[in-house]
């Protein structure tokens, strides 16, 4: 349910039930709401600099006017939907007090609560049951920094306990009064705010429901992406910063943010590291025009290759030294296709890549008795098969690699996806767009009949999409971290009662060696 404090607030959002202003009010209204899930939607006084009369603060976590505060783990889904929809928003703590705030009380309120004592509990003004919420830990977005905006009834109205959430348009700021001439005109632009809000404040409340989560077993980091993790943090450790990575480590954004603020530097090509420096090479590896580059220029070499990269690297050198063509089943555009195809560029074979079922009915070989084919690790095991078919029955000789070239965690992980996608009314893919083992989870659970997407984070996810879905599977690529899947649950938590089951297809124990320059 939508609910508004004032009468002009349910008129910007249709649909919306007004409870009343102030908090004896919002307390009345939040007991007749029981546990309903509930949307606080009206205008506000911002208590910073940067927010603009009718821009929205959506918050991260609610504070009563000692410090006592409830999170909003739904506010950065509700906040890209409302960016999506062309509004200017604001992500932070809202703080309700229980009269009107002017003049210097705004900079005392914006001020982060002192969160050293634990838990904290909102004044009881009716003579009911206080809010409480400890405040001890958390991460900034939710509960830490300063308030944005200051209210006088979402403290009362909102509950851990409760799927909530509040969307406030901004009328008076530090430097536009509330009492003052042009009062009229900022509520006008707040309320016009509000009214081109309400259509994502309604997907907020499709898509409250009590959902269960199958969490898909294996899913995210594998050993090669471990390693390679590691290899950074160590030779970061052993070297000091400023440590040069060639492209990407692992293909994650957050990953690689992470790593850029211990001290690496990600760039393209090995000629644009300083002379001397330590250049540390990615999981995906790399052609030996690259190693060349970095000997000429006295570069210090970490090898972060994933082993079983460098197995489909010796496999091609293999091949191509006796004068065959390899086939390469993979997409041309990924880093560690353009590695391997390096491999067989000086020799007397060649490499050629084989992206699709189309492309293996057409591509040709000098000699059809000596070929040979290598895969991409991290394609879809269905789609690299389908390909592998059509160039064994037009090439009767062709050789192929003992075990699987698509590594086990590919292969795992695949399976997992699709263990639970006949179980599941949407499946969640966590991972970067970039990185191809997650775009391929997408696929296989899309093959497998589930509504299927991929997100980068949290909050990504679509509100309208999860409507309705009352089972959501959830895995992530083998290069996501799971603390980013945590975040997907935290959503769905926010959004109603949620269960987690695990379902797990097998385990895994495979551990890689570092590189011997920082092991």
């Amino acid at each position: 349910m939508i609910v508004t404090p004032l009468t002009v607030e349910r008129w910007a959002v249709p649909g919306a039930v007004r409870c009343g202003a102030g908090p004896r009010r919002a307390l009345r209204a939040a007991a007749a709401l029981g546990d309903r899930p509930r949307l606080v939607a009206g205008v506000a006084g911002a208590l910073v600099d940067g927010i603009a009369p009718g821009d929205l603060v959506v918050a991260s976590a609610v504070r009563g006017p000692d410090g006592g505060s409830v999170p909003v783990p739904t506010a950065g889904v509700l906040a890209s939907a409302l960016r999506a929809a062309g509004l200017t928003v604001h992500v932070g703590p809202v703080v309700s007090a229980d009269h009107v705030v002017t003049g210097a009380e705004r900079a005392r309120l914006a001020e982060p609560p002192d969160v050293s004592g634990g838990a904290r509990r909102t004044p009881d003004v009716s003579g009911g049951t206080p809010l409480t919420s400890d405040v001890s830990g958390g991460t900034p977005l939710t509960r830490g920094g300063p308030a944005l905006a200051v209210d006088t009834e979402s403290a009362w109205l909102v509950s851990d306990t409760v799927p909530s959430a509040v969307v406030r348009a901004i009328v008076d700021t530090p430097h536009h009064p509330l009492v003052h001439p042009g009062t009229v005109r900022r509520g006008i632009a707040a309320l016009r705010s509000l009214r081109r809000a309400a259509p994502v404040l309604r997907a907020w409340c499709d898509a409250t429901a009590a959902r269960e989560v199958l969490l898909a077993e294996p899913r995210s980091f594998c050993a090669g992406v471990e390693r390679a993790i590691t290899t950074v943090e160590e030779a970061l450790d052993r070297y000091g910063a400023p440590v040069y990575v060639r492209r990407q480590i692992v293909h994650n954004t957050h990953v690689v943010a992470d790593l850029e603020r211990r001290g690496a530097v990600f760039v393209q090509e090995a000629d644009e590291v300083p002379p001397g420096a330590v250049l540390v090479f990615a999981a995906h590896g790399v052609a030996p025009t690259v190693r060349r580059t970095a000997s000429e220029r006295h570069l210090r070499v970490v090898d972060a290759t994933c082993p079983l990269v460098t197995k489909v690297h010796a496999g091609v050198r293999r091949h191509a030294d006796r004068g065959a063509t390899v086939f390469l089943i993979g997409h041309a555009e990924h880093e560690e296709v353009e590695g391997t195809v390096g491999e067989g560029a000086e020799a007397p074979g060649h490499v050629v890549v084989v992206g699709s079922v189309a492309e293996a009915e057409t591509v040709d070989a000098p000699d059809p008795a000596r070929v040979a084919t290598a895969v991409q690790t991290t394609l879809a095991v269905d789609e690299a098969e389908a390909i592998a078919a059509v160039l064994r029955r037009r090439f009767p000789s062709l050789a192929e690699p003992r075990s699987a070239d698509i590594c086990y965690a590919t292969t795992n992980r695949q399976a997992a996806v699709r263990a639970v996608a006949g179980e599941a009314d949407r499946l969640v893919v966590v991972g970067s767009p970039n990185s191809s083992n997650s775009v391929r989870l997408a696929e296989v659970g899309t093959r497998a009949g589930t509504d299927a997407r991929r997100v980068d984070r949290s909050d990504e996810l679509d509100l309208a999409w999860l409507a309705g879905a009352r089972r959501v599977a959830v895995t992530a690529g083998a290069s996501a971290p799971d603390h980013l899947v945590d975040g997907v649950v935290a959503v769905l938590r926010g959004l109603g009662p949620v269960t987690v089951t695990a379902r797990r297809t097998t385990t895994e124990d495979v551990r890689f060696t570092l590189p011997k320059e920082v092991s």
